[in-house]
């Protein structure tokens, strides 16, 4: 069993001063280190697998904020790190969903730009907490989904929703983000000039 010792908020416990070695990090790097294999499972058209991998990556999604929550790990790199590992998943498993045309390409692909925009207008990489936008964190959720449902639709053997549905829905999300980003940079913008 590993023992991780316990991290206040600023990082400091006996014989460690790592912030980023914590019980909550440990967890996000787990969905680290299963989101290829999530990618490789659904290129492989291997519905059971996926979803088992997807039960398990949002298992320690949930898990990894009341863990740091419990022990006083909180902190803006485990919030980042959190969401970086979010969006790696959502980007891996929608890309192999786009290679075999279950959603656009442009998804994937806009997902990791809205991240790396959200990160760098949020100032993050300067040690300061991630800044969200209400239609950012749905779409968020709704990415989440957009990797979830054809591969939970296929383990059950359910035919609803269809193909035609799940990739119009991913074409919706696909305008949304843009409208999430085009939203993030005005807000951006108009903060610059005040």
């Amino acid at each position: 069993m590993v023992s991780w010792p316990i991290v206040t908020s600023q990082g400091q416990s006996a014989g460690m001063t790592s912030r980023w070695r914590t019980r909550a990090n440990a967890l996000s790097l787990l969905r680290l280190v299963v989101a290829p294999l999530l990618a490789a499972a659904i290129f492989a058209g291997r519905a059971e697998v996926a979803t088992a991998i997807f039960a398990l990556a949002v298992a320690t999604d949930f898990a990894d904020g009341a863990v740091a929550r419990r022990y006083g790990e909180s902190s803006s790199l485990g919030g980042l790190l959190d969401h970086g590992i979010d969006a790696t998943l959502c980007v891996l498993g929608l890309a192999a969903h786009a290679a075999a045309g279950v959603v656009p390409w442009a998804l994937p692909v806009l997902v990791a730009a809205a991240f790396a925009q959200y990160v760098l207008d949020s100032k993050s990489l300067a040690g300061r907490p991630l800044r969200a936008s209400r239609l950012g964190r749905w779409n968020g959720i709704a990415y989440f989904v957009a990797v979830a449902v054809p591969i939970v639709r296929d383990t059950l053997g359910w035919s609803w929703p269809g193909a035609t549905l799940v990739w119009w829905l991913a074409a919706a999300l696909v305008v949304s983000t843009l409208v999430s980003m085009a939203d993030r940079a005005l807000a951006l913008l108009r903060l610059r000039q005040a």
